[in-house]
């Protein structure tokens, strides 16, 4: 299991989710808080995008650890984002330490995430490339089940990217998922696979919860929603909150919650999805399969 941040809201310096909560991505990636293993140290990644320059996003990645990175450091007190993506990897067992197999993952506009794990992985994954239409098979470069689920994903949009609106990607994610329990089932794997998947497209966001397992919970997920994240000059970081029918102006989505005021923040309830809208509305809705 991994650890990943969504941001999307006003512009705010990656540091600020990064490296200034009392629980940043980076305290996550040597010392985890929701997870049995605490270490998430097979490299990490980051993506923003920058719409002025085009609609693809911006993609660093690096098979160091995160919390010793100072190229990182560096970029993220300097870079200004408005939607940011960043991982923090734990490989699972098996799967090589390698740059291309860093999250998060990107082709064309999108960016994909992933905390969790296909069960048993090497018995489906020859059936999952022969379903990929060609553009998609060609385009997994690394040996990840994340990346092959990313792929699976874009093999299920059914509409041009350019026009791609939030529900659009909610039904190739939740089409994706369908998919890989079908892909499981079939070859007898009782295990569960867990699917905390990540996507954006610049615009929308949409990001799932899901465990295979009957009544086996699925890996921690939380999110919160204001006016405002802002870390004071002191170094503590807030949410400036909103009422729940006011409209928000930033919304993180995190496996784990950046700060100690837990007010702050909402679980996803297992076997949902969280769709942030490009006006920064949220809709949490069951997966139905």
């Amino acid at each position: 299991m991994c650890r990943f941040i969504v941001y999307k809201g006003a512009r705010l310096l990656l540091s600020d989710l990064l490296y200034r909560p009392v629980n940043s991505l980076i305290m996550q990636s040597y010392h985890a808080r929701e997870r049995a293993e605490p270490l998430n140290g097979d490299g990490f990644g980051v993506g923003w995008y920058v719409p002025d320059i085009d609609p693809t996003p911006c993609v660093q990645r690096s098979i160091s650890p995160a919390w010793s990175n100072r190229n990182l450091q560096n970029l993220a007190a300097k870079t200004y984002a408005s939607t940011m993506f960043a991982h923090v990897r734990a490989a699972s067992p098996g799967m090589i330490v390698s740059e291309v197999n860093v999250h998060p993952f990107n082709y064309d506009r999108f960016m994909w995430m992933h905390n969790g794990a296909v069960a048993n992985f090497n018995r489906v994954a020859r059936p999952l490339r022969e379903s990929l239409k060609d553009e998609f098979y060609n385009m997994i470069s690394g040996t990840t089940d994340s990346e092959h689920a990313f792929a699976l994903f874009l093999n299920y949009l059914h509409v041009p990217f350019n026009e791609a609106q939030a529900e659009d990607l909610r039904l190739a994610l939740v089409e994706t998922i369908k998919a890989l329990d079908v892909l499981t089932r079939e070859a007898g794997i009782t295990e569960p696979s867990f699917y905390n998947f990540a996507l954006t497209d610049g615009r929308s966001t949409v990001v799932s919860r899901y465990s295979s397992g009957e009544g086996i919970t699925g890996a921690s997920l939380h999110y919160s929603r204001g006016h405002k994240f802002e870390c004071s000059p002191g170094g503590v970081c807030d949410m400036h909150g909103v009422e729940l029918d006011e409209a928000a102006k930033a919304v993180i989505v995190s496996s784990e919650r950046l700060t100690e005021a837990q007010e702050d923040w909402t679980p996803v309830p297992d076997n949902h999805t969280i769709t942030v809208h490009e006006d920064l509305s949220v809709k949490i809705e069951r997966i139905e399969l």
